[in-house]
């Protein structure tokens, strides 16, 4: 997946409870497991990875190298690497991803649209 193939570590949490409202920039590892009303952005030098989880909300784009999805999203992704839609996932908005799974149960409204080589 990574050069080194390992996932980066998990650095920063938005917890149960917690709502943000505005832009998250991070590096390396993000949870969220409260909401965030505001874009979602990793660091693009080094490997990241976006966790979402069951009952956590985004509302607003994410661009990140790794996300896992278990929570809502009302807006686009963007997956630089990959894209893991895991059973209670649901996306209102386009994906686009390099490398995508799908779990069974994950709902997507918008467009799947693979990411080229060089782009």
């Amino acid at each position: 997946m990574f050069k080194s193939d390992k996932t980066p570590p998990l650095k920063s949490l938005v917890a149960p409870g917690t709502q943000v409202q505005g832009d998250v920039w991070f590096e390396e590892g993000l949870r969220v497991d409260g909401i965030v009303r505001g874009n979602v952005q990793a660091n693009s030098d080094k490997p990241s990875v976006l966790v979402v989880g069951a009952g956590a909300v985004i509302v607003g784009e994410v661009l990140v190298d790794h996300i896992i999805v278990n929570g809502k999203i009302e807006g686009p992704v963007t997956a630089r690497r990959l894209a893991e839609l895991q059973p209670n996932a649901v996306i209102h908005g386009d994906v686009n991803y390099k490398n995508i799974e799908l779990h069974l149960g994950a709902m997507v409204t918008g467009r799947l649209c693979p990411i080229a080589d060089g782009d």
